[in-house]
């Protein structure tokens, strides 16, 4: 049996999950929307069986830690994504937020909220930063992962209207499409 492809979305609140949900639809893909929550309501093995009675891949999966310092629900979850032997995560949607804890994960690309795809990270509103840091509570469980494509997003749905739902949620398409375009290259 060949590995599920995953990708992961460090985002789990509803305008997110509406975002995720639009944007799975766009590539092909199956959303677990079952994931989303504000934190992760569901265990990594909730969501590896979700993953594994998916109809397609790519599977993409929210987490969610609310804001939580340290180990949360949505990191416990990913932790136990990434080390299940059935599944294959292609990449993650690295969201930024607000938090104070800037944890420096290196990123493979960020989109901006005008659709851009630079080198660097980008803030909560989807613009460019200067620290080349991306902040967000969900993200310290990806440090020394940089066999992962990771691309950083402001936060889906939002970032002043250029990812509404009505517009098809086009930067968290972009973000996703292009973990699909650099996974395979990868592989």
């Amino acid at each position: 049996m060949s590995k599920r492809k995953v990708i992961l979305v460090t985002d789990g609140d509803m305008v997110a999950k509406a975002a995720v949900e639009i944007a799975t639809s766009n590539i092909g893909g199956r959303c677990i929307s079952f994931s989303a929550g504000n934190p992760t309501v569901l265990t990594g093995h909730e969501i590896v069986e979700l993953i594994k009675a998916a109809e397609k891949d790519p599977v993409v999966v929210m987490v969610d830690d609310r804001g939580r310092k340290g180990m949360g629900p949505g990191e416990a979850a990913m932790e136990s994504i990434l080390n299940n032997k059935d599944i294959e995560v292609i990449g993650v949607v690295a969201v930024s937020s607000d938090g104070k804890d800037c944890n420096g994960i290196k990123l493979t690309c960020s989109i901006t909220r005008e659709g851009k795809v630079i080198k660097g990270s980008v803030d909560k509103n989807g613009v460019k930063t200067r620290n080349g840091k991306i902040c967000g509570d969900t993200l310290s469980i990806l440090r020394g992962r940089e066999d992962l494509v990771i691309v950083g997003i402001g936060d889906p749905g939002k970032m002043n209207f250029y990812d509404s739902i009505e517009k098809g949620a086009p930067i968290t398409t972009k973000a996703l499409e292009e973990i699909v375009k650099r996974s395979t290259v990868r592989h």
